[in-house]
């Protein structure tokens, strides 16, 4: 389990500018998304390289989604917290599982991405529920909650606003990957050469051949 979040990790981390250190984002410019075609209650995806950040739209330029965040851990600030989430704060909010339900602008959420509008619903047909009633969940939840990359994320939160159901099809596709993985024979080849490897290389010893025989086995017998 937590080598499987240690792996989804890695897709979801924002990657920050070069320059930046982990500091502050520079704020994208006021005014750069053409908002009037969005609707309250609408849910906000914006692809990342590889993987979508998810919002829902609760008019007026303000969007509330899901972050990781330690910062709430700490403190009761609001104008800290209300601060655009670093690459600092988000990584030790996936790692104490901590992160909170904000409300941020358009720009502040889709960080330069290409946003898409509503583009779940084909999914759900008719489970989609009203509007209102979907801004209403995201605004009920704002504040600090729980997270995990694999049962409590982002797309799970707009999912249950604007559904009614918390899934992740990101997480399926990911199980789904490291299922096939597993059932692949080769993983069992494979495992067998990295143990051997690693004994030829540090030596005869229970903290190299126990890894090698337990994984080779559970990769045999999950297969």
């Amino acid at each position: 389990s937590l080598l499987l979040e240690k792996l989804l990790f890695l897709v979801h981390v924002r990657a920050l500018p070069a320059g930046t250190d982990g500091g502050e984002p520079p704020p994208a410019a006021p005014g750069y998304y053409d908002t009037s075609c969005f609707q309250r209650g609408d849910l906000l995806e914006v692809p990342r390289t590889l993987f979508v950040h998810f919002g829902i739209y609760l008019g007026e330029n303000r969007v509330a989604h899901l972050m990781p965040d330690i910062l709430p851990t700490f403190t009761d600030d609001r104008q800290q917290i209300q601060q655009v989430v670093t690459n600092k704060r988000l990584i030790l909010g996936v790692i104490t599982k901590t992160a909170s339900v904000r409300v941020d602008t358009v720009e502040d959420f889709a960080y330069g991405g290409s946003i898409l509008v509503n583009h779940m619903d084909r999914l759900f047909k008719d489970q989609v529920l009203g509007s209102e009633e979907a801004a209403l969940r995201a605004e009920k939840l704002v504040g600090a909650t729980a997270y995990s990359l694999l049962w409590n994320n982002c797309e799970h939160f707009v999912t249950y606003c604007r559904y009614g159901a918390a899934v992740s099809f990101q997480t399926d596709k990911f199980c789904e990957t490291v299922k096939m993985i597993i059932r692949d024979q080769r993983s069992v080849l494979a495992s067998v050469l990295v143990g051997l490897a690693s004994i030829v290389c540090l030596g005869l010893a229970p903290s190299t051949t126990l890894p090698t025989i337990f994984i080779t086995f559970f990769l045999w017998m999950a297969g």
